[in-house]
């Protein structure tokens, strides 16, 4: 039982991770385990020989559920992406939208009168907002191609992998919004479809983004679990302003495809779709109360 609920964790932050709009870490958090994710990262990467032990119990159960998340995900997401950009983009709204009154009432003590912290909300809001306005691959010819991959390009994919896993890991601003922003999302996501296929040539360029990867989690994680034990209001306050401003990163998101299109406006949005991103959130919110029930 216990590794089949880790494992379920995992499979359900990769299908987070692998779209534009929660990112893992917010279903993390929905789903009560996130300081106990982010203390096995930290232990696995700085811990004790028993820590690094039990943190690697811990994310193998985890990290096959998120292999089989991630897979399926890449096979599916690219085509649909494109296609139903709208659709899909109106289910992330009510993700977003819904995670965020949740994330609050799981915090509100570290919230509570501490309104002065309210400034870390702006700042999150403002460094979403203004990484999507200045986005040079929004209403470019098209997404960053990535078939050739060139010097420059493997430093901004490297960099890119950084940024992405540090979104994965908070639960704020999805990495793969944040690949959204920088025109990588269609192009990585194809990537791993290919290589799925074995087409080894898209090797290289998934190679130089898992060493981003890798880079960005070990650079992050001992930063992250610093702010959530000294100071847990004000990086809260930051999750909840980048949650807000993916909203507007969401909008957007169609301007990044590979062919360009007009953004979100009230005429492209499905209200069916909001809904059920909605009901996605809160039956996750269910699955943690049965989840916890059975830990115990």
């Amino acid at each position: 039982m216990n590794f089949i609920i880790n494992a379920f964790r995992g499979f359900c932050m990769a299908l987070a991770d692998s779209v534009p709009g929660v990112s893992g870490g917010t279903v993390a958090f929905i789903l009560g385990f996130y300081d106990k994710f982010v203390n096995s990262l930290n232990n696995l990467i700085y811990g004790k020989k028993e820590e690094k032990k039990d943190a690697i119990k811990f994310l193998i159960k985890w990290g096959c559920g998120w292999i089989i998340g991630m897979a399926l995900a890449s096979l599916i997401l690219a085509s649909l992406f494109e296609k139903q950009i709208y659709r899909v983009s109106s289910l992330f709204l009510g993700f977003i939208i819904f995670a965020i009154p949740l994330i609050i009432k799981e915090e509100k003590e570290q919230l509570k009168g501490k309104y002065k912290n309210l400034i870390f909300t702006l700042i999150g809001i403002a460094i979403v907002v203004l990484i999507t306005y200045f986005n040079p691959a929004a209403g470019a010819e098209g997404a960053v191609d990535i078939t050739s991959l060139s010097f420059g390009l493997a430093i901004y994919v490297f960099v890119a992998g950084m940024i992405a896993i540090s979104a994965m890991i908070l639960p704020g601003i999805s990495g793969s919004t944040l690949l959204l922003i920088f025109g990588l999302y269609i192009p990585i996501i194809s990537a791993v479809k290919e290589l799925l296929h074995f087409n080894l040539s898209y090797f290289p360029v998934i190679f130089v983004f898992g060493l981003g990867i890798i880079a960005g989690a070990l650079l992050v994680i001992k930063l992250i679990k610093k702010a959530l034990e000294k100071y847990r209001s004000q990086t809260i306050y930051t999750i909840i302003g980048l949650m807000l401003g993916s909203l507007y990163a969401i909008v957007m998101g169609p301007t990044t495809l590979e062919v360009p299109q007009a953004p979100m406006s009230f005429n492209t949005f499905y209200i069916v779709f909001f809904v059920i991103g909605a009901g996605v959130i809160l039956g996750l919110q269910l699955l943690q109360k049965f989840i916890t029930k059975h830990e115990k």
